[in-house]
């Protein structure tokens, strides 16, 4: 029996259609990369035609998504914790695609270059200390003179990869941060205003006179915002910079890349670095994905490691280390599609 004309235009549709779905990916997740991602996914766009809608919602919010899949990877600079692995329906994997700092920015009256130990960057997040004008603040700072105001905290109000980097930072230098607030993408902030995303602190910090906060890197250079120097584990006060943000990755790195890297050991490295990953469902076949969608998938993530590594520093990001990239090459070898790798 002949077919008509119309049957064959639907299966040429449908081709089109297959395709089409197979050239465009969603994530959502965090924002603490987000600079990078925008640049990152639209020069792939441009380059392969593969379109990729990523919202930054937070680390928490790019996991929950994930996890309920409805988009096809997600974004964070927390990694899952054991028992979230476990609680996820099947084994997810983490890509690392690049380092970046967490920055102290501040708001005072003169554009002043400030000094901060550990202690004093607890103590003001814990709402111990409530003057610019403290004398310990003073004692590291001789040269500045520094204001009678109050300190304003300001913190993220969402689940954040951002706000985890920094607690854990904290949680290592303080015990009593530790023991009162503790590690997390969220939690009870002991003093402060909460802003949503890293823009939303950098905004409501440029904002109010005297105020405190911490975001990426890069949202306080776009917004021409002051940040502090650090002092380190090794004593030295440290300026965060790409330079910086490497030497605190040396460290010894597991297998599945599932690390800290804050209070580092380097003599020169910043103390609030950290990894930020791209999740992914090990095993592809899900909710009807066709091999093509994950085959799509996958090589967007390969050319992150490689080919878009080269992004990373013009927008104040630390490439991968060679080991880490080699060690993501590994991880995303061991995908899946129907229990057949995919790479």
């Amino acid at each position: 029996m002949k077919r008509s004309i119309f049957f064959y235009i639907l299966i040429i549709l449908a081709g089109f259609n297959a395709q089409a779905m197979g050239s465009e990916l969603i994530g959502a997740g965090a924002t603490f990369p987000y600079p990078f991602y925008s640049k990152l996914f639209d020069t792939y766009h441009k380059e392969k035609g593969v379109k990729i809608n990523y919202q930054a919602i937070g680390s928490g919010g790019g996991i929950r998504q994930l996890t309920k899949k409805t988009v096809d990877f997600g974004g964070t600079d927390a990694f899952m914790k054991e028992k979230d692995m476990e609680n996820a329906s099947s084994p997810i994997l983490h890509i690392p695609t690049c380092l970046g700092a967490v920055v102290v920015t501040y708001n005072i009256p003169g554009n002043l270059s400030l000094r901060l130990t550990p202690d004093i960057i607890a103590d003001i997040f814990l709402g111990k200390i409530t003057k610019w004008n403290n004398k310990r603040i003073n004692s590291i700072n001789p040269q500045l003179k520094l204001p009678d105001m109050n300190i304003v905290v300001v913190h993220r109000s969402d689940g954040s990869g951002t706000t985890f980097i920094f607690t854990d930072y904290l949680s290592k230098v303080s015990s009593e941060w530790k023991e009162k607030a503790g590690t997390g993408k969220s939690l009870n902030w002991p003093a402060g205003l909460g802003a949503k995303g890293n823009s939303g602190v950098a905004g409501l910090v440029k904002q109010i006179p005297g105020s405190i906060g911490y975001v990426e890197l890069i949202y306080a250079m776009s917004n021409n915002m002051p940040y502090a120097d650090i002092k380190n584990r090794s004593g030295v006060f440290v300026k965060p910079s790409i330079e910086s943000v490497s030497l605190a990755a040396e460290v010894a790195m597991p297998d599945d890349t599932r690390v800290t890297i804050t209070d580092t050991g380097a003599t020169d490295g910043y103390p609030i670095s950290g990894f930020t990953w791209l999740i992914i469902y090990k095993e592809q076949n899900y909710k009807g994905r066709s091999k093509e969608k994950a085959e799509t998938l996958l090589n967007m993530l390969w050319w992150v490691l490689h080919e878009g590594q080269q992004l990373a520093e013009p927008l104040h990001y630390a490439p991968l280390p060679k080991r880490v990239a080699e060690k993501g090459e590994a991880i995303l070898r061991s995908a899946t599609y129907n229990n057949k790798k995919i790479l």
